[in-house]
Order: structure tokens, then C-alpha cells, then sequence
């Protein structure tokens, strides 16, 4: 059965496959994303963080689960790729702004 996701967080995972801008897009204008240890403020840095990570690797990504939980939605994704520590699960904590992705935390 397929999952299904708020049309935000859908759009998200369908960006990644493509590129920065097109997962930039999927965020509001102030949205946080912290990644690897480091924190992302704003379309423009989100949009270069998203470039320089699918830049160094190669990768699919596919949600495999979701729960709300205390006003996130998380996202259980399974990662497979050319980076260390491939195939990972990993999940994704996203809050919504209205029709855009407001935060993101990504933890394994």
C-alpha cells in the first residue's frame, strides 16, 4: 500500500529526485533545516545545502513510514547510495507552515 504524506512533505521527497531548487520550493521563506550537525536558514541556504549534498553523492530515497507526533509529522526514509554508512534508514522531522515545510530535522 502506498504512503501517504501531506502534500508538502510528498513534494519534498519528489524535489529531492530532481534538485536545490526544486526542494528549496517546497519550503517556507525562514525555514530551518538541520543536517549532518549543521543548521540551514532561508530558501537560499537550504537551496546550497541541498546542492552540495547531491552533489557529493549519489542517492534514492523512500519514505517507508509516518507518525504526528507533538506537531511534527516524522518520516522514516530508506536511504541507498554512494555515501558512507549506505543503506541507511533515516528520519525526517518536518513541521508545516500552512502549505510549506516550515523545519526539518534529519537524524539516523
Amino acid at each position: 500500500m502506498p504512503l501517504i504524506l501531506p502534500a508538502p512533505i510528498a513534494a519534498y521527497f519528489a524535489a529531492d529526485r530532481r534538485d536545490g531548487a526544486a526542494v528549496a520550493d517546497c519550503f517556507a521563506q525562514k525555514a530551518v533545516v538541520k543536517d549532518e550537525g549543521r543548521t540551514y536558514t532561508g530558501i537560499a541556504e537550504i537551496k546550497r545545502w541541498k546542492e552540495n549534498s547531491s552533489s557529493k553523492y549519489e542517492y534514492t530515497s523512500e519514505p517507508i513510514s509516518s507518525e504526528s507526533k507533538d506537531g511534527f509529522v516524522i518520516v522514516t526514509s530508506y536511504l541507498t547510495g554512494n555515501f558512507p554508512g549506505s543503506p541507511i534508514d533515516l528520519r525526517y522531522f518536518f513541521r508545516l507552515d500552512g502549505d510549506k515545510i516550515g523545519s526539518l530535522k534529519i537524524l539516523p
